[in-house]
């Protein structure tokens, strides 16, 4: 349970260099508010045409008597509504990484520079073009496995009781593991840990991962806040990444009651092979 506290603090920690960081964060709220106008965007398309693509799914129910043809079109439009509003909460950060690649790359490396002990910060040393491919390859790989547990946990909310009470808890614990690792991505992705060796790191300290995401989700919720957050959030989540990998920090030891848990070793580059 101590690495709660130990994942929320590195939050706020990122939260507090980017505020010591002006330059920074201005660039960092730059790929936010153009994902924020693209998916709003989206929003309201999907509210004001999600009727005329649920009458059209469902030509089977043009002869249906009033009320039910309004009821079971109506149910079935919230709940086209209630998805999309759910894939866009799942998929803000993987966009909002994606457009903002050079912008985030750059801040996570002046965080590692700044808070290493020899001011130095680890490279992949691949073009630009390569760490994009890579970038968006892992997050639809991600955006596919947290899919599938949105969509389990949509049909489960559906049960009485629990699907109103410990299925929600359950879905901020799931939303806010994948949300730490798509952060974690960009300062792990330029120390050559794959996809799979990430998810790894952080199964293994899955409290850990939950203290920093699970509140970072909780304020995700609110895509203006997401906004305001996701550079300070990129920062923490490389401070993030240097304690699962054991790195240590300017002016701080490791601490002596945790192992240090060896760098995996990425896997081959079939491109490249």
């Amino acid at each position: 349970m101590r690495d709660l506290g130990v994942g929320f603090r590195h939050l706020l920690n990122g939260q507090r260099w980017v505020a010591q960081h002006g330059r920074q964060y201005g660039f960092g709220l730059l790929p936010g508010l153009i994902t924020l106008v693209l998916y709003a965007l989206a929003l309201i398309a999907l509210a004001l045409w999600g009727t005329d693509a649920v009458s059209w799914a469902t030509p089977f129910a043009d002869d249906w008597s009033s009320p039910w043809q309004g009821a079971f079109r109506g149910f079935l439009t919230v709940v086209l509504f209630a998805l999309g509003l759910l894939l866009a909460v799942l998929t803000f950060t993987a966009a909002t990484l994606l457009i903002g690649q050079p912008f985030y790359e750059s801040l996570s490396e002046r965080t590692d520079a700044d808070v290493s002990p020899d001011g130095s910060a680890p490279s992949s040393g691949r073009p630009m073009w390569r760490e994009l491919w890579i970038s968006a390859r892992d997050s639809l790989r991600v955006l596919v496995r947290a899919c599938v547990w949105g969509v389990l946990l949509f049909a489960l909310g559906f049960l009485p009781v629990v699907g109103q009470t410990v299925v929600p808890v359950i879905g901020f614990f799931v939303t806010g593991f994948f949300l730490t690792e798509e952060l974690t991505s960009v300062a792990l992705q330029r120390r050559d840990v794959d996809l799979r060796a990430r998810l790894a790191l952080l199964r293994s300290r899955k409290t850990l991962a939950w203290g920093f995401g699970v509140p970072l989700g909780l304020a995700f919720l609110v895509p203006v806040v997401a906004v305001f957050l996701m550079p300070g959030a990129v920062a923490g989540a490389t401070l993030l990444a240097r304690d699962l990998l054991g790195e240590p920090l300017a002016g701080e030891r490791p601490e002596s009651d945790r192992p240090v848990i060896a760098r995996p070793r990425p896997a081959p580059d079939k491109a490249n092979s």
